[in-house]
């Protein structure tokens, strides 16, 4: 463990969804899906791989980390000079599924990187709900 990454901020969501983990993964991974709740990106389930988000204000440049069909994904997310990793568990609970989306990474300077995050996570958590409502 270098010295920067005891300075750094992490941002935690956790929601549990009335969805089997089968379905929040697909979400989580299929682009179509992706962009219908995230943004858009040329994402594929496969470790190693490098990928794109992509919006209105710019792109985010990922690489593929872990993958652990219906259970953690894995990715580095590198955007305006933040380098940081974001990664998705799914738990099984009684009545659906157990997301947790950890992002890790900030550093002390990064105030703004830090609160947008802060910020913008629950509401792509929300737009992730209204997209596994719709789907079959």
């Amino acid at each position: 463990m270098n010295d920067a990454s005891l300075h750094t901020r992490t941002v935690v969501v956790e929601r549990d969804f009335p969805h089997p983990a089968e379905k929040i993964w697909r979400a989580l991974t299929q682009p179509h899906l992706i962009e219908a709740w995230l943004m858009k990106s040329d994402f594929a389930p496969v470790p190693g791989h490098r990928f794109s988000f992509n919006a209105d204000w710019g792109s985010v440049a990922c690489e593929v980390v872990v993958i652990e069909p219906n259970s953690s994904l894995s990715y580095t997310w590198s955007a305006m000079g933040l380098e940081s990793v974001v990664t998705w568990t799914l738990c099984p609970t009684s009545t659906g599924t157990h997301l947790r989306m950890e992002q890790t990474g900030f550093r002390p300077e990064q105030e703004q990187a830090y609160r947008g995050a802060q910020y913008g996570w629950p509401k792509f958590m929300a737009e992730l709900e209204n997209v596994l409502s719709r789907e079959n």
